[in-house]
């Protein structure tokens, strides 16, 4: 880095500072026009260009110069990966002595006629910009690259893996591989047709509190701060679910919030402390009409990224995400990995309720005495890594689903369906538990659970129960993550690949060397 910031330093001695902004474009590189068939490499030094030539004015990162003699490529890429050549000439003096200035990863600007070369390459012929004060130079500095461009491998005495710099230095990642900013692009058209979506359908966006005084909407551990004006702990929250049902309550019968949640849990290929969701309700609807609207959303989102609705995602090939998809019960599912497992055919037996633990701890090794647990626990381990085409595994137990409304044939299970998809969870939704008394009920299990030492406990959360005492229309509610779509649609490995910045563990402390 020292050659660079000398030659920085040289041309703030000469007058020119190394980063400028006195330079406007006039097209950025990925617009420009098509241009006649022209080879410039053919082009005798002395030859002229017709004043009636267009010329344009970009900018673009330099990644790549040759040399020909009295000419040089100098190869600039600009936003969307557009890639251009910069085709310069030796009796261009000033601007060719310019060029000598530059490194790799400067941000250059460009003035000239558009042509393309023998290989159908566009290219521009830099040549001085004419104005009343007379002629400046058709080739500018517009920002030093003071620290060289990494390689697909790591710089000369870091210690971290290629992964873990990519990851921590994402704007150099983006650089080396511009393919990484086509995922992002890609999340933003997901986000932009999601909003489209439920705007079409009459839903209303809304932004709820993100610092809480209770912990509730989902089982997970919170991160905690503490708001000095008020004196009062609070939590980040873990879930937009209580919040987006009062507003149901208050008279906004369909309603939606895309944004980021908060855990304070563990760091995997699926799993950021930090992530993006989005939490849809709507009044007098059910968790089976949520299942048809989830079809609808998830061909609509495969199709505007992918231009169809069958995919590939790492090794699993012809991921189908067009309707119908398929709808199977819990109970039913752990039946078909596992038949001597002691499940009815029909709805759940007494018999099957009791013996269903027994058999849970002869399979697993250790488990919960109590029903529901041991069936999630089942799922869990024999079912969830093998549903790769998208399936709604229904009817949840109760014990497990605090905020879900009880199935009127048999309580013990819930309203409730999650959607997998190549043996991941990506969506959770259910019809909405509204009476006050059960909702009650449940919040009193949750601290009793809490009080045993359960972290993802939720806390009892009154003002919640007093909204649900008003009123709350029949209701079902849906979360997407939004992390994991993009993962899915983008053919992405790790969350880490699809979050701009994930988190990271600390790295050296050390400053780095100037």
């Amino acid at each position: 880095m020292s050659s660079r910031r000398r030659t920085a330093q040289a041309l703030r001695d000469a007058g020119r500072n190394p980063f400028a902004n006195d330079e406007k474009i006039t097209h950025q590189i990925y617009a420009l026009p098509a241009s006649e068939a022209v080879d410039v490499t053919s082009l005798p030094l002395d030859a002229e260009i017709t004043p009636t030539q267009p010329r344009y004015a970009v900018a673009g990162r330099l990644l790549q110069v040759n040399e020909m003699g009295k000419a040089k490529f100098l190869f600039l890429r600009g936003d969307r990966g557009a890639m251009l050549q910069l085709y310069l000439r030796a009796e261009n003096a000033e601007a060719f002595a310019r060029s000598s200035q530059l490194d790799l990863g400067d941000i250059v600007w460009a003035h000239g006629p558009l042509f393309r070369t023998r290989k159908g390459k566009r290219a521009l012929l830099i040549e001085d910009v004419r104005g009343e004060g007379g002629n400046k130079p058709g080739l500018a500095l517009l920002s030093k690259a003071i620290r060289p461009l990494p390689g697909k491998a790591l710089q000369e005495g870091e210690k971290a893996t290629d992964d873990d710099w990519r990851y921590r230095q994402r704007y150099a990642d983006m650089i080396v591989h511009p393919e990484v900013a086509d995922v992002f692009r890609k999340r933003a058209t997901i986000v932009r047709e999601m909003r489209r979506f439920f705007d079409d359908r009459g839903y209303v966006e809304c932004d709820t509190r993100m610092l809480l005084p209770t912990n509730g909407g989902a089982a997970a551990r919170p991160f905690r701060t503490h708001m000095n004006v008020l004196n009062l702990d609070l939590n980040l929250r873990i879930a937009t679910e209580l919040d987006l049902k009062r507003l149901v309550v208050g008279g906004i019968d369909r309603v939606y919030e895309i944004g980021r949640i908060f855990r304070n849990e563990g760091l995997s290929r699926f799993h950021n402390p930090e992530f993006t969701s989005i939490e849809f309700y709507q009044a007098y609807a059910t968790y089976d009409d949520l299942m048809d609207l989830t079809e609808e959303l998830f061909e609509r989102l495969c199709q505007a990224v992918n231009g169809t609705t069958t995919i590939d995602y790492q090794e699993h090939q012809g991921v189908r995400l067009c309707r119908p998809f398929r709808r199977a019960t819990m109970r039913a599912l752990v039946k078909e990995a596992r038949p001597d497992a002691p499940i009815s055919d029909g709805p759940c037996s007494d018999a099957e309720w009791a013996a269903l633990p027994v058999y849970a701890k002869q399979v697993l090794g250790d488990a919960s005495p109590e029903y529901g647990h041991c069936l999630v626990a089942l799922f869990e381990r024999f079912v969830e890594s093998t549903l790769i085409q998208p399936t709604f595994v229904c009817e949840f137990p109760t014990v497990v689903s605090p905020l879900s409304r009880k199935n009127d044939r048999d309580p013990r299970f819930v309203d409730r369906f999650e959607l997998f998809i190549v043996g991941k969870e990506i969506a959770n939704a259910f019809s909405e538990l509204n009476d006050p008394d059960d909702q009650r009920e449940r919040f009193v299990a949750q601290t009793a659970a809490k009080q045993r030492g359960d972290h993802e406990a939720m806390d009892y959360d009154e003002d919640f129960c007093r909204a649900l005492e008003y009123g709350m229309p029949p209701t079902a509610g849906e979360g997407i993550g939004i992390d994991r779509l993009t993962m899915l649609l983008c053919n992405q490995a790790s969350i880490r690949d699809v979050i701009p910045f994930p988190q990271l563990r600390p790295e050296s402390s050390e400053p780095a060397a100037p």
